[in-house]
């Protein structure tokens, strides 16, 4: 793969290249090398090795998952529920690449716990996007959690409503209609009810 033709890529190379710079003042050279490596086994054995730093490990996993090799999967995962918002939106751009079948099961135990739902997001999202079997169902559970109008995730909730929408899902309806009188939520409802025409 030609990741200087990826934009994703280079969004996350000039990301970390600041990360380092901050923390350290100067950038080591392992980390232009392994901004350029193609070499899917040299990749693998960065995410494998101990005492690896997280961007080594970030850029690893990116890589592998655009080349569509499923030995990035668990450390995609992993990236998705970090609590470094641009991490997980990297991370999913990834997965989605990636393909691989246990993706949507992961991101639904991500996106469904109730202990990490401050950073079930990009998650949430991300089922949006997959079309998975796991999407609809995972989708209407934390809706429904968040349909209290004192809920503090309600970002969560409002992507929940958008993904629904997407999805257009006659089975969401319920969830949407129980959206529909929240402060936050209600106007992104409707349009979601709206999209899911007049299945019942």
């Amino acid at each position: 793969m030609e990741y200087a033709e990826d934009p994703e890529f280079c969004s996350m190379i000039d990301r970390l290249r600041d990360e380092i710079e901050n923390d350290t003042g100067t950038v080591p050279a392992a980390f232009e090398h392994l901004a350029e490596t193609t070499d899917p086994e040299e990749l693998h054995h960065v995410l494998t090795a101990p005492a690896q730093p997280l961007w080594a490990r970030e850029i690893a996993a990116y890589a592998l998952g655009v080349a569509g090799d499923p030995r990035a999967f668990e450390a995609l995962v992993l990236l998705l529920n970090h609590r470094d918002p641009e991490r997980c939106v990297t991370a999913a751009h990834a997965l989605t690449r990636l393909g691989d079948p246990r993706t949507a099961r992961a991101a639904a135990a991500l996106a469904t716990n109730e202990l990490r739902v401050a950073y079930a997001l990009l998650p949430i999202r991300l089922l949006a996007a997959l079309r998975a079997p796991e999407s609809v169902p995972a989708l209407i559970t934390v809706l429904e959690r968040r349909l209290p109008a004192d809920d503090p995730h309600w970002r969560v909730g409002l992507a929940c409503v958008e993904g629904l929408g997407t999805l257009g899902d006659p089975r969401a309806r319920p969830a949407l209609e129980a959206a529909l009188p929240h402060p936050r939520l209600g106007a992104e409802a409707e349009r979601s009810l709206g999209r899911l025409g007049t299945a019942h």
